[in-house]
């Protein structure tokens, strides 16, 4: 039997969640750990939230969310979590979740469902071989998982593959060869590092020009609140980015990302600029840092130069829904 959300049900899909979501290596939640990342969620709907139940008793849970705000939100609504205790996980049980939150999408609109880091209501998973390291957010559906065969098999499809990467800072030092790429930049004009707050012109222009809207939003924030970025610039003006600079609660040094402007790349910006947040980062103490990239994204060199090793991979998926 398929059932709306209600509260009465958190207690046990907390414990199913705490079950079966962490063999997938998703963090456990506590009561107050579950009201934050579902039910006290901004964006969290009870529309768009599911239990199975079996006998009475939650063998399933489904959560999704949207939003015409987000990236992508007149058409899509992201798929948050499928969660079925290890007796359930059968295709014919994932079919009925899932086709809930599709129904549900279509009711409000939506065209398409997604599984994409864009969701809003973010899952901390924890990295596999380390202390209890954790980062905040899952790209995707874990690659391989019980809910990434069921997409496949509903029809959904593969969009791209990310790569979660981690770097342990307490082992990190900037290899002599970046030393000397940023000085040969240096001759040219560039500087990279963190600026005074209101030091550099362009920032915003800078951005615009990298036509990514979370970064635009996330380091116009930072700008406005004082938080430090990594910068370079040229000529008293940003011409590239990295962060921002940010501890989480977690120990994790958060980061958002990093892009040069088309017209000063060739110069080796967005590897000086990785390397200066990193030393940033360990200069306040931070103990690691955690990220995603596409499997193909050159930027996984400047990454693994760094020292970052890939510990878990995400499959980002997409399905068109037609439903009348």
């Amino acid at each position: 039997m398929l059932a709306a959300w209600d509260d009465r049900y958190a207690e046990e899909v907390i414990a199913l969640w705490n079950a079966e979501a962490v063999r997938d290596g998703y963090k456990e939640l506590d009561a107050e750990g579950f009201r934050m990342a579902f039910t006290a969620h901004p964006y969290f709907d009870p529309g768009t939230a599911f239990v199975l139940l079996e006998e009475g008793t939650a063998a399933g849970f489904a959560c999704g969310c949207t939003g015409s705000d987000l990236p992508l939100g007149d058409k899509a609504g992201y798929i948050t979590c499928v969660v079925l205790s290890e007796e359930h996980q059968a295709a014919a049980n994932y079919e009925v979740l899932l086709e809930a939150l599709e129904r549900r999408f279509a009711e409000l609109g939506k065209t398409q469902a997604e599984v994409l880091f864009f969701n809003p209501m973010q899952l901390a998973w924890l990295i596999p071989g380390t202390p209890r390291h954790e980062h905040n957010n899952a790209p995707g559906v874990p690659a391989g998982s019980l809910l990434h065969q069921a997409l496949l098999g509903r029809g959904y499809i593969e969009r791209a593959k990310e790569q979660a990467m981690y770097l342990d800072l307490a082992g990190f030092a900037v290899p002599e060869d970046v030393r000397a790429k940023e000085r040969a930049a240096a001759v040219k004009g560039y500087r990279t590092g963190v600026f005074a707050h209101g030091e550099l012109e362009n920032v915003q222009e800078m951005l615009a020009a990298l036509g990514n809207p979370l970064w635009m939003k996330e380091i116009m924030q930072s700008e406005a609140d004082g938080t430090p970025v990594v910068f370079a610039a040229k000529d008293g003006k940003a011409v590239g980015f990295a962060g921002p600079v940010i501890r989480q609660p977690s120990g994790r040094g958060y980061f958002a990302g990093i892009g040069v402007h088309p017209d000063h790349e060739g110069h080796g910006l967005g590897t000086l600029l990785f390397f200066k947040l990193c030393e940033a980062f360990r200069s306040i103490g931070t103990p690691y840092m955690s990220l995603y990239t596409g499997e193909s994204n050159p930027a996984a060199r400047i990454y693994e130069k760094a020292g970052f090793r890939t510990v878990k991979h995400f499959a980002v998926m997409r399905k068109e829904l037609t439903y009348e």
